[in-house]
């Protein structure tokens, strides 16, 4: 889960139904070439999140993986979120607006202290099966499977050709036994 505590001190929540892994071994991640200023988080300890900016516009989160000095993170691409349209964060900035993040969220640990965390639902229920593709959105190392998704989940932003969005009735979605 990703969890916000917002400025009247209810939880925003939504279940993360599509990811993508991310290493400075290939082209497509933004520490490929060399630690600068807008991606310095990525290259710290992991456990943080890792805020950028992207086509000038839109805000992308990842969280840093794997170790220091090293660029690696997982891009959250998508969320399932409790009694909202399904398509609400159905994607890396409609994500990121949802959850009103931006720069001032980057390097901030995914424990809490800040008031934006990842927990694990106290109730995990059987979801479906997870679709593991290549990366979607980039023009470098498109080929490397490194993105997941849930299959059974109408949140997701882009499905791999011939897998079809399942009907409402058939959909996983979250319910409120399942937050935080």
């Amino acid at each position: 889960l990703l969890v916000k505590r917002q400025l009247n001190k209810k939880l925003l929540w939504g279940v993360i139904v599509e990811t993508e892994a991310y290493s400075q071994i290939e082209p497509s991640c933004h520490g490929y070439k060399r630690k600068s200023p807008s991606n310095e988080t990525l290259f710290g300890e992991p456990g943080h999140f890792h805020l950028y900016m992207t086509y000038g516009i839109h805000y992308c989160l990842n969280v840093v993986t794997h170790r220091a000095n090293w660029a690696s993170g997982v891009l959250l691409r998508a969320l399932a979120i409790p009694n909202e349209n399904e398509r609400i964060a159905s994607g890396p900035a409609l994500l990121t607006r949802h959850f009103e993040l931006n720069l001032s969220h980057d390097s901030w640990p995914v424990t809490g202290e800040n008031g934006l965390w990842l927990a694990k639902p106290r109730s995990v229920s059987n979801r479906g099966s997870i679709v593991n593709t290549t990366r979607i959105g980039i023009s470098k190392a498109q080929d490397l499977p490194w993105r997941w998704y849930l299959k059974t989940s109408r949140s997701i932003s882009k499905r791999v050709k011939g897998d079809r969005n399942p009907p409402p009735s058939q959909a996983w979605a979250p319910s409120l036994c399942d937050g935080p």
